[in-house]
């Protein structure tokens, strides 16, 4: 099993396919685009952490730049009936850290932000995901008083959504937005929207 790779990156794409040399031999490992965004150029050394998963019939690497990332996507392909393509696509829209106050406060909105992710598959992973997510990366899970609450994003999200933006429009404006002062979120959404 491969747990890790550092090579120099000998190719990418914008499908999040990349070719990492590693001792002469090239690796070919999935990311996802924010981890496209933030590799070296090409001939450039990265370190990836690497899930290797195995098939009867295939095998795939999944690489990221975090632990925490590595482990939540192997948290999220626990669940019933969610693969690596969609495990990817989770971790894409929503960094560990959302995912698991997400999971820990019910968000069904956040996600089916998801693409691919629908109302009832979110409910299932939510029921799947409670207790795999806790402390999944070491870090200080989510506190009650937090899962109580909405997120500042949640909240942008539904501003967004009375608004009358759409789906899609929302999960591009609100991805990795960060800040806790709702105002200042919603006009950072709202600027990124007029961006495109």
């Amino acid at each position: 099993m491969i747990g890790s790779a550092r090579g120099f990156l000998i190719d990418k794409d914008s499908s999040g396919e990349i070719v990492l040399e590693v001792a002469g031999i090239g690796y070919c490992i999935t990311v996802n685009v924010g981890t496209l965004v933030d590799l070296p150029e090409l001939g450039e050394e990265a370190f990836l952490h690497v899930h290797h998963h195995m098939r009867e019939d295939t095998q795939q690497l999944y690489g990221f730049l975090t632990v925490a990332e590595k482990k939540c996507f192997e948290s999220v392909i626990a669940a019933h009936g969610v693969g690596p393509a969609l495990g990817m696509a989770v971790l894409a829209t929503l960094p560990p850290s959302d995912l698991r106050q997400a999971v820990a406060s019910e968000d069904v909105e956040s996600l089916c932000l998801v693409p691919g992710v629908g109302k009832k598959t979110a409910q299932r992973m939510i029921l799947d995901l409670k207790n795999r997510l806790e402390g999944s990366d070491g870090e200080m899970t989510v506190s009650a008083s937090t899962a109580a609450t909405a997120s500042p994003v949640a909240d942008v999200r539904e501003a967004l959504s009375q608004m009358g933006f759409g789906a899609e429009e929302i999960r591009h404006a609100v991805t990795d937005l960060q800040g806790s002062d709702l105002s200042s979120m919603l006009r950072e959404a709202l600027r990124r929207m007029a961006k495109k």
